[in-house]
Order: C-alpha cells, then structure tokens, then sequence
C-alpha cells in the first residue's frame, strides 16, 4: 500500500499559508519525510462564486504547485487529484505533464476526469455535453505525443499533422495515467486506457451533484473493482497491474485527536485485500502547523506500522 496527500486547501475562503510556495514545498518535504508516496492537487481554473459558497475550494493551478513540491522533494509522486481534461487542449496537457515528469526524475503521475462543474465549462468555452468526447480524444493524444515523433491526430475536437514535441518524459512507456470518476464508463475508460482508477467516497446527495455514482461503504467499492476487473479481462488488459486508490472508512480522520491507528490499520488491510493499492489520506487546512502535526502523527502510527 503506497499513501498520497491532497493539499490541504479545501476551503473557500483560503488559509493564506497555504498559497504560498513556501507553504507548499513545507507540506511536501514533511510527506515525504514521514513516509508518504505522493502529494496532489485539485484543479479548478474558474469555480463559480455559487460553487464556493456551497462547499467548494479555491484551488491553485495543479500543475505549476505540483513544479513547487517537485523542487523540494526526491521521491514523492506528483499526482493532481485531478486535472479535469476537456478544460485544457491535449498537446498543452502533454507538454506540462511531460515537463514535470523531465524535471522531477519521473515522479509525474496524470490522474484526469471529465469534470463535472457547468458553470465552469461555460466560463473556459468548453461545451460541457461534449466532455465525454473531448476527454476520450485528450487520452488518446497525450499518449500519442508522449510515446512517438511526427504523429498525426484525427479527431472529431483534435487534429495534428506531422507533431514532434520533445523532450518526452523520462518514464517509459509513459507517465502512468490514472482515471478519475465512479461510473461505469470511467472504468472502461481504464480499462482501455488507464493504468490506475482512482474513485472517491460518494454518498448519493454528494454522487448526484458530481454527477457520478455514489460509492459510500465497502460494498459498492467491492462492487466498483469486480466491474473494472470484468472490463479488463474483456479488454485483454492485466487488471492485476492497475493501480487503484480510495480513502479509509475505519479509524476516524488523522487530524482528530480521537483518531484510532488499530481501527485504521484494521481497514487498511481490508482495502488492500480488495485491491486498493493508493491510500489518499486527508490533510486538516486550518494551519500549515497543523497539517504537518498530522503528517508526522499517520507516519509514526500508520506508516511505519504498515
């Protein structure tokens, strides 16, 4: 089991020690140092204010804060939770991707999902009933122009002729791409060209404003793997070799003094006999000081005894 971090700015309005590079490369040192496997961050480039004042966060570009921890670590995965691909064109995402990749040693993972946020969609030109489209067609050419010179796209939203972008990333065949989303669809799209799914926690009311399917125990989770399973069978893809991340029903959050290291560990156990191989464990955004507490606490309680 490998755990990663989402940075913790999870709040409108923000903590503003947490929006700063300083900040960042903090966070991203004391995960690595406590044991953890990879740090990311959301995307949201337009959240609407109706959004934010609802629950949602404000967000810093994935990719450059991703260049900030990148700098101050050696080992950490670099994996955004999630970039949202029909926002941005392709050959960009690639170039980005493959940058972080180059410059971090081959640390970038592209976890990406369709999105879900309509106003968002309207405020950056994108036609959000074509968002299944568009992100198939991204998935097909960030692998085209990652692994190949002078390659030709044909796409009902893309098309390329004779494209070259180096430098390539350094990992082979590519960056992993992870898979983002709790459908069905989500897992075909794995299944054909993923190499990780990462769902997330969804009771119904939190599923029906994703837009997505609510996966709220371990039952619908189980349920979630043996489809992807099946799919990747009749794909012919080795499911065995994708990676799957969820977060941790048992045990309470880390950040909570009432936090239970056994009950955690307990279901810790139960997740990877599932198949989960990425646990995303949540940081507290109240104080930097406060999020490094709680790394350095799941390091020695978890970790270590993991």
């Amino acid at each position: 089991m490998r755990f990663t971090i989402t940075y913790p700015m999870h709040s409108h309005p923000y903590n503003p020690e947490l929006a700063a590079g300083e900040g960042i490369a903090t966070v991203a040192a004391a995960a690595e140092a406590a044991g953890f496997h990879g740090v990311g961050f959301t995307d949201h480039p337009a959240p609407s204010q109706r959004w934010l004042e609802a629950g949602g966060h404000d967000a810093l570009d994935p990719f450059v804060a991703l260049g900030f921890a990148a700098a101050r670590t050696a080992t950490l995965r670099l994996i955004p939770n999630i970039v949202v691909l029909p926002y941005r064109n392709p050959f960009v995402v690639a170039k980005s991707g493959a940058t972080l990749d180059l410059l971090s040693g081959g640390r970038f993972t592209l976890a990406a999902g369709v999105g879900y946020l309509k106003r968002e969609f309207a405020a950056l030109g994108v036609n959000y009933d074509e968002r299944a489209e568009l992100f198939e067609e991204a998935l097909q050419a960030i692998r085209a122009i990652w692994t190949a010179d002078d390659i030709s796209f044909e796409g009902k939203h893309f098309t390329a002729r004779g494209i070259t972008a180096h430098p390539r990333p350094i990992s082979r065949p590519h960056p992993p791409i992870w898979i983002g989303g709790n459908t069905g669809a989500a897992r075909q799209r794995v299944a054909q060209y993923g190499d990780g799914w990462c769902p997330f926690p969804a009771p119904p009311q939190l599923a029906h404003t994703a837009r997505t399917a609510a996966i709220d125990s371990a039952q619908r989770l189980t349920a979630g793997i043996e489809d992807l399973r099946r799919r990747c069978d009749a794909a012919g893809r080795d499911w065995s070799a994708v990676d799957i991340t969820f977060t941790n029903f048992e045990g309470g959050s880390p950040a909570d003094d009432r936090f239970n290291a056994d009950a955690y560990l307990d279901g810790l156990e139960k997740l990877a006999a599932l198949g989960v191989t990425w646990l995303s464990v949540g940081l507290p955004g109240d104080s930097i000081a406060h999020a490094l507490e709680t790394l350095e606490r799941f390091g020695a309680l978890v970790i270590n005894a993991a």
